[in-house]
């Protein structure tokens, strides 16, 4: 199956899926609310606001499973994702990203390796992972490598399409 094809949900509950952004390349991030890195999402939104009109998104994927940093309903989540960091960028709803009902797209995500040669289990909230326009994996980026970091700009802007 290709990533294109996984279904996913939208925060607001509307199917979605991958394809929707075929063409594009993605940064696919899980993401919280109340987690030390939650700053990150000021510079995932610089990142969507600096290559978007050059075939780019970010998508951000809330997840609870780590100590319990994102507890909000969806229309908290949103709230809080708008009013405090201003983001634009499409948010899914809440997925688990490890263990026995991890969603099957991070069942993909997580088979990629890092730039150590480590796959498996996400370790925390705002790993990243980056999709090709094509739809494939392409890069993997731990929770405390910063949205803005060269390695992770550089990975981006090798994978625009346009």
């Amino acid at each position: 199956m290709s990533l294109h094809d996984i279904p996913l949900r939208t925060l607001g509950g509307e199917p979605t899926s991958l394809a929707e952004y075929k063409g594009k390349a993605v940064l696919i991030v899980n993401v919280a609310s109340k987690c030390g890195l939650t700053p990150q999402y000021a510079g995932l939104e610089r990142l969507q606001e600096r290559y978007a009109a050059r075939g780019f998104t970010v998508l951000g994927v809330p997840c609870n499973q780590f100590a319990g940093q994102e507890p909000g309903s969806a229309e908290e989540i949103q709230t809080f994702c708008s009013t405090s960091y201003g983001v634009t960028f499409p948010l899914l709803e809440k997925t688990d990203v490890n263990g026995e009902q991890r969603h099957p797209l991070f069942v993909e995500l997580t088979a990629f390796a890092d730039a150590e040669g480590a796959a498996g289990d996400v370790q925390w909230n705002f790993e990243k992972f980056l999709v090709s326009a094509d739809g494939e994996v392409v890069g993997r980026f731990r929770p405390r490598t910063e949205p803005e970091d060269a390695v992770v700009t550089a990975a981006i802007e090798a994978r625009l399409p346009a």
